[in-house]
């Protein structure tokens, strides 16, 4: 038979709201843990993503200076296949047998020095092209290394301080599962989505000077011994967090 869990066993109201303010005693010393390596987390994640970004960029440029450089020495090759026309050209208009012809390969000529041209003019536009590309993979390598040591810097920050922290969380986690075993899944629900929506992460919270502890409006007095009667689950009017009275606190 399986073993029933102890949220499905019926407890009363004033056992539910010590169980519940018991959670957010543990979820808050994990917020804490969390607030102590700050922003660490997500600054590894925004360095990761922007060494992957460089990565790419670096092999896309990488692969334009290499069809660059085909590209120039494909034109380097027209210019001799071009030369070796033109010399070609010159030795047969030795051996033409009319001024037709000879115009014929004059203009073969002329066609393949405008070539030449056009291939250096090509050429030369590709190694602007090129250098311009060089100067931009040496500026993304500077900067990929610079990232890449910052990454190694933040990750072993990031490390040291899970280290430190890292038994008393995993002790605040097992006592996080043996508190949530005690309250029933649809006020666990209800739970989790205060928490998720309080800026503060305080689902629960106490009644101070007359106040809600989480928004500090107002609590009328009779609303207040409804809470210290702990009777029922009741929930801030203005910010819909649990409340329930100080004395809990201190119990």
């Amino acid at each position: 038979m399986e073993k029933a869990k102890t949220s499905d066993v019926e407890i009363s109201v004033e056992e539910k709201l010590r169980a519940l303010f018991s959670l957010q005693l543990v979820d808050s010393e994990i917020d804490k843990i969390k607030t102590l390596r700050g922003e660490l987390p997500l600054e590894v994640q925004d360095l990761e993503d922007d060494i992957e970004g460089l990565e790419t960029r670096l092999v896309n440029l990488r692969e334009e200076v290499a069809n660059l450089e085909k590209a120039i020495s494909t034109k380097h090759n027209e210019i001799i296949d071009s030369e070796n026309l033109i010399k070609k050209y010159n030795e047969q208009q030795k051996n033409v047998r009319n001024n037709r012809e000879f115009d014929s390969l004059s203009k073969e000529i002329e066609y393949q020095t405008l070539e030449i041209e056009l291939y250096n003019k090509k050429i030369k536009e590709f190694a602007l092209q090129l250098e311009d590309k060089k100067v931009v993979i040496d500026d993304s390598e500077k900067l990929l290394d610079e990232r890449i040591q910052d990454l190694d810097n933040k990750k072993s920050e990031l490390e040291e301080i899970i280290l430190d922290t890292q038994k008393e969380e995993e002790n605040l986690y097992k006592k996080r599962d043996e508190v949530q075993e005690l309250i029933e899944d649809r006020l666990l629900s209800a739970y989790n989505r205060i928490r998720n929506n309080a800026r503060n992460g305080l689902a629960v919270v106490s009644i101070r000077r007359d106040a809600c502890g989480g928004c500090f409006n107002q609590i009328p007095p009779q609303r207040q011994l409804d809470i210290k009667s702990r009777k029922k689950i009741i929930v801030c009017e203005y910010c819909g967090r649990i409340l329930v009275d100080e004395e809990i606190i201190n119990e």
